[in-house]
């Protein structure tokens, strides 16, 4: 799509801030003994999340004004990387041991549930210790499985496309909401033949952008307990996505790899890349030029397929504390001053009260929640895509075997196939 306006401003919205951090700093820490009670009344609950530095600051500063508001209960905070966390809860679990409270993402709910790990927290608000009322856009839901409410949603995002404002601009390429797959395409093949670069980083290697290209034609990456599309419909998306590699259209995966852990975009292999709005920090950090986040393109010129996802926290179902459990949970999530401490670290604030007492003063926060706000507006969110206990396992399958078509190691429809091999075994785990 070659086109000699500017990108609109209203439909490409500043990002420079709001981290989604899914990589952490590890740091030491004392903060009172194991989970139990710790004498005079006493109650300590261990706390574990992922995240990075500035999460870790922002969470401890919140846990000392929960200490403050119930002097009897101490929070022990444990925290770690995203991929050590999930190594770690998961011996665990299995050990019988895991944190009274976590950090938990949608993917990991029906596993756990499954394993008996996890507490419904309907119980406690029924007890009136946790509030299931002001969340946003219905964001609550993400956290519920068969009835039952098995996490909290502290944040929200949704997926967006990030683009290098100053090589839209150049190539003169327009995105905005109702815009197509094809003039996605278009666009990408106008900014290669004017910049010489290529368009995208490597879309098709996004499991969660798939997910939107297929309930944008009425399926889903997941149903309940499988996956929600054929064989032949993953074929056709990598068969696709490969022959973009070879036209120059997406970015060399080679090249991509010696940047890591650069983005490609930001190293100016590409002008664009797909992911969660609120991960936009890491472009302004990385690169040297200003970025933006655009719209979803559509099938119909209408429908993106989105949803908001959503981080949350998860009381373990063998706590010896599940009132204080509760109280701790609906106090990080309704108090107005942990919102301004947290911000949009883990993404849109999810409740009324911390939504409207956080007011993003930076470009970057500014933009997501423009462009969350856009989004909402348009009437494009659905219900989140159901994952099916397993889910953790499929997105990694995904991410690797889809770099593996990238780079022209394994044929489309043999990548297909392995895929769906790999999911059958981790669905019956």
């Amino acid at each position: 799509m070659g086109t000699s306006r500017n990108v609109e401003r209203r439909t490409i919205l500043k990002a420079a801030g709001a981290t989604a951090a899914t990589l952490g700093v590890a740091a030491t820490t004392g903060c009172g003994g194991g989970s139990g009670g710790s004498g005079g009344g006493t109650v300590t609950l261990r706390y574990a999340w992922w995240g990075g530095e500035p999460r870790t600051i922002a969470i401890k500063k919140s846990i000392a004004l929960f200490e403050k508001k119930y002097p009897k209960i101490k929070i022990k905070p444990e925290f770690t990387d995203y991929a050590a966390f999930w190594e770690k809860f998961q011996t665990q679990a299995s050990g019988g041991n895991p944190p009274d409270v976590f950090q938990n993402a949608v993917g990991f709910l029906r596993k756990y549930d499954k394993r008996g790990v996890l507490m419904d927290l309907k119980s406690q608000a029924d007890a009136g210790n946790l509030s299931l009322e002001n969340f946003r856009n219905g964001v609550l839901a993400n956290g519920q499985v068969d009835g039952k409410q098995l996490g909290i949603p502290v944040g929200a995002n949704t997926m967006a496309l990030v683009i290098d404002l100053n090589a839209f601009k150049k190539a003169g390429v327009e995105a905005k909401f109702g815009w197509t797959w094809n003039d996605y395409f278009d666009a990408l093949q106008t900014i290669q033949d004017k910049l010489k670069i290529a368009g995208d980083t490597g879309y098709f290697g996004i499991m969660y952008l798939y997910d939107l290209y297929l309930r944008q034609n009425g399926k889903a990456f997941f149903t309940d307990s499988a996956l929600g599309f054929t064989e032949d419909d993953l074929t056709q998306w990598w068969e696709d996505g490969y022959k973009r590699v070879k036209a120059g259209l997406v970015a060399d995966p080679k090249k991509i790899e010696q940047v890591s852990p650069k983005s490609g975009l930001s190293a100016g292999l590409a002008a664009c890349e797909f992911t969660w709005d609120n991960f936009s920090i890491r472009y302004e950090g990385e690169g040297e030029s200003d970025y933006g986040l655009a719209p979803i393109p559509t099938t119909d010129g209408k429908d993106t397929g989105q949803y908001l996802g959503s981080l949350m926290l998860s009381g373990f179902s063998g706590t010896k504390h599940p009132k204080e459990v509760a109280q701790f949970i609906d106090f990080m999530v309704h108090d107005p001053e942990v919102g301004k401490i947290m911000g949009y670290d883990r993404g849109i604030l999810s409740t009324t009260e911390q939504y409207d007492a956080f007011v993003p003063t930076d470009d970057n926060n500014k933009g997501v929640k423009a462009y969350e706000e856009e989004v909402a507006k348009a009437g494009v969110l659905g219900k989140i895509t159901p994952h099916p206990s397993g889910a953790d396992v499929v997105e990694s399958a995904f991410l690797r075997i889809g770099g593996e078509v990238a780079q022209g190691k394994t044929k489309p429809a043999d990548a297909a196939k392995a895929l769906f091999s790999e999911a059958k075994a981790a669905f019956a785990g």
